[in-house]
């Protein structure tokens, strides 16, 4: 029998799964690890947890799965994009990673607009703007404020890529992770020297770039024997986790798109071409298929608004559930379907970390409008569902825009898995919505990817077709689409109004520094 594993280096943990050839899950499990963030709009991690994960979860899957490791022909990696690791001339790590959703480099991403002599230069020669989240905008932050450490600077790498070397020895990396570092040329599909020669930055502090099936490494014999697995299994390139998670969703071809409704959300579309939203309100990233791209729009608090009102404002909801042995998110949802479409004028805006799609702006922050004594529970939660899809919405709205089709919407993440969102989903987005048999996302995609690089599969399109079958679908509710139509407008409005005195509350706190 031969066995892929897909590891998946997640924010708040990782996951490891192995998979047979036709797609079927032997054994999953996840590792968690904390996020530390010292100053406000800070968002850091200590890359050691990552790879103790790493370790830890395939012992676990192995053992789970009853998994003989022989059978283990390919390793896939995934990870959060954008986070930056930066290594001495000993290959160790400098100081704790900046990740994707730390906000601290406001100054360096007007800096680099500078230097590449524009906006829209810059989008003419990496296909995206500069945003806080993205890995260039962090080296020159150590450049600027700890120009000690970047003395010391001989290596960047992204999450995946880390645990890559400490599992091969090899820096590499692979083109969708690559197109979020905002220096690889999207349609060259490699580092762009004329964007690194204008940040006055050596190229040889970047890896080398993969596709990402191709095979980029293999198990060293000390890591073998750590892992409980042969020498020598083939590391293929994988990819960042939005791409990833795609590829495990079978959006490999125009006229599918995921939304997947995550702690962020993200709406993908494949593309065969480049395509550029000259606002640069999408980012165009190279996807995990050969010679392919894709468009993606990104909200940095979808689920994590929920999550977060879970946590702040449900302890009622969440004792209530434990009590009757259900899900805390069930309970929420079930108070929340007895408000109406609209939530009767109460909107959410759902920016608690910023924004990325489409306001690109790390001052947004979470607000309720509308509340007035009418308003309940059910109301709140509701609008706060409300808002994180209107904002997924927004992605939508671009993308459709580009003229690329929109065919076919697949749900993944928490927003997948409750009837209840499924259903508002489908109402907003204002069309039929779909469900797949894979649930396990990046870590699946990349199995898949381990498998066509050591020859399983003659391309990615064929594990996909091999594997992934819709089994689900929603249809949209013409009464609660017109709501919601007439409610979106104001949604964004409301943005609109708010965007200076966002920008007054940064400076009021600090946060902005």
């Amino acid at each position: 029998m031969s066995v892929y594993l897909g590891i998946d280096i997640g924010t708040s943990g990782t996951k490891t799964l192995a998979i047979r050839q036709d797609g079927t899950i032997l054994a999953s499990t996840t590792v968690e690890y904390p996020l530390d963030t010292p100053q406000p709009g800070w968002s850091e991690q200590n890359p050691e947890h990552w790879w103790q994960a790493t370790v830890q979860s395939i012992r676990e899957v192995l053992a789970a799965g009853k998994i003989a490791p022989a059978d283990v022909k390919g390793i896939g990696l995934s990870g959060q994009m954008h986070g930056s690791v930066f290594l001495d001339r000993d290959k160790k790590v400098i100081r704790p990673a900046l990740l994707w959703n730390d906000q601290r480099t406001t100054a360096e991403c007007a800096e680099i607009e500078s230097r590449a002599g524009g906006r829209e230069a810059l989008i003419g020669m990496v296909a995206n703007p500069a945003l806080t989240g993205f890995t260039a905008p962090k080296i020159l932050w150590l450049r600027n404020h700890e120009p000690r450490n970047f003395e010391r600077l001989t290596q960047v790498l992204l999450p995946k890529d880390y645990v890559r070397f400490r599992l091969t020895g090899e820096f590499a990396t692979e083109v969708s992770d690559a197109s979020g570092t905002l220096l690889l040329d999207v349609r060259k599909r490699n580092w762009s020297t004329a964007l690194l020669e204008k940040l006055s930055l050596d190229a040889a502090l970047l890896p080398k770039v993969y596709e990402s099936e191709e095979v980029s490494g293999k198990l060293t014999k000390d890591v073998a024997a750590q892992l409980g697995l042969p020498e020598g299994v083939p590391v293929v390139g994988g990819g960042g986790d939005q791409a990833a998670g795609a590829v495990g969703n079978g959006i490999v071809r125009r006229g599918a798109i995921s939304a997947t409704m995550g702690t962020s959300g993200v709406v993908f579309a494949h593309s065969d071409e480049v395509q550029v939203d000259p606002a640069g309100r999408v980012h165009t990233f190279c996807h995990a298929v050969r010679g392919k791209w894709h468009v993606m729009g990104v909200v940095l608090s979808a689920g994590g608004s929920l999550q977060w009102y879970r946590n702040q404002l449900g302890q009622m909801e969440s004792s209530v559930a434990k009590s009757i042995g259900q899900d805390a998110y069930e309970v929420l949802s079930a108070q929340a379907g007895q408000a109406p479409a609209g939530s009767e004028g109460l909107y959410f805006l759902p920016y608690l970390s910023g924004e990325r799609t489409p306001h690109a702006d790390p001052h947004a922050r979470g607000a309720w409008i509308g509340l007035s004594l009418r308003h309940g529970r059910g109301h709140l939660v509701r609008s706060v569902m409300e808002g994180a899809t209107y904002a997924m919405r927004d992605c939508l709205e671009i993308i459709k825009g580009m003229q690329i089709p929109v065919n076919e919407i697949r749900l993944s993440g928490g927003g997948a898995r409750g009837k209840f969102w499924r259903q508002l989903q489908a109402d907003i987005y204002g069309q039929k919505v779909c469900t797949i048999n894979a649930s396990e996302g990046p870590a699946f995609g990349v199995a898949l990817l381990a498998a066509t690089g050591t020859g399983a599969y003659k391309s990615v399109e064929e594990a996909c077709d091999a594997t992934i079958k819709v089994v689900d679908s929603v249809d949209a509710n013409s009464t609660a689409v017109a709501a919601y139509n007439a409610a979106y407008p104001l949604y964004g409005r409301l943005y609109r109004s708010l965007k200076g005195d966002f920008a007054d509350i940064a400076r009021l706190v600090g946060s902005g520094k």
